[in-house]
């Protein structure tokens, strides 16, 4: 597979972009219920506390502004929301319907140590 050595930046970028892309729109739907409405059932802390994080933690993502605290602070939201909402219902993911959150957990913890990267805003003018 060493074709794709050469475009292992873009990858990464890709992956970071298109991450905090998808986790911007959990927060829009917990805070304006959109797209497909606020999620039924959910607590204050999880719309008040998780939407502007989401929101604001992808769109920095996607834009790679501050790309390592966010992404970690994200990892942390994440291996929260794992805990508190899945991990106590069973023992693996699969059975207590937390992998999207652990995805996300390990996703973020991976950016936060990668940092930003090529088409992002802290690494202009820099290698990363």
């Amino acid at each position: 597979m060493d074709f794709l050595n050469p475009h292992r930046d873009k990858i990464y970028a890709a992956l970071r972009i298109v991450t905090g892309f998808l986790f911007l729109w959990h927060g829009s739907q917990k805070l304006f219920g959109w797209p497909g409405g606020v999620p039924e059932g959910a607590p204050p802390l999880i719309l008040y506390v998780a939407g502007p994080i989401e929101l604001l933690g992808g769109l920095l993502l996607v834009v790679g502004l501050l790309v390592r605290p966010v992404a970690f602070l994200c990892s942390g939201l994440m291996a929260a929301a794992y805990w508190m909402a899945h991990g106590t219902q069973a023992l693996l993911p699969i059975m207590n319907h937390g992998e999207l959150a652990m995805l996300y957990c390990f996703l973020f913890l991976f950016i936060a140590a990668e940092g930003a990267g090529i088409w992002s805003l802290d690494g202009r003018g820099a290698s990363g």
